[in-house]
């Protein structure tokens, strides 16, 4: 399956990566509507060591957020994302943010319970830059993270 998730990395995640690797000083937006999942993705996140952690509800409210801190000039630098929330999804959520010339480079790895192949592979070819199936471990969260980071240094190099 592995394979198959990294021949299904879409152009438009692949895209969807700015040249800034992913460090502790990371800005980052967690968006579920379930507080257990943010508090425990908050947790683990806090236990690697990064410092500015930020979340939101729904799709709707990381949309505002994405773009209130984008004006401040302070942008976020990864958007963890779930697919099933209320007023918008986060497949939803990730194709807005890779037609937004603003948001197109922002790693967005989804973490949800969504664990169908069919779905994965519908965020990646979305645009969604890393999938996560619940529940989330730290162990998980760090390859991750170095996936990206691999994903960014392929880009730039």
């Amino acid at each position: 399956m592995r394979k198959l998730l990294a021949s299904a990395l879409s152009d438009k995640a692949r895209d969807g990566l700015g040249a800034k690797m992913i460090t502790k000083d990371a800005r980052i937006l967690l968006v579920d509507d379930l507080n257990l999942i943010r508090r425990m993705l908050r947790q683990c996140l806090d236990e690697m060591g990064f410092k500015y952690i930020e979340d939101a509800t729904d799709g709707n409210e990381a949309i505002f957020k994405l773009s209130k801190a984008r004006s401040k000039g302070v942008p976020f630098d990864l958007l963890f994302l779930d697919w099933n929330m209320p007023n918008k999804t986060g497949i939803e959520v990730v194709e807005y943010c890779r037609a937004s010339e603003l948001f197109k480079d922002l790693p967005i790895i989804m973490v949800t319970a969504e664990a169908e192949k069919k779905n994965v592979l519908r965020a990646l070819m979305n645009g969604a830059n890393d999938y996560i199936v619940k529940p989330v471990s730290a162990d998980i969260l760090r390859a991750k993270l170095d996936h990206i980071n691999e994903q960014l240094k392929k880009k730039v190099g």
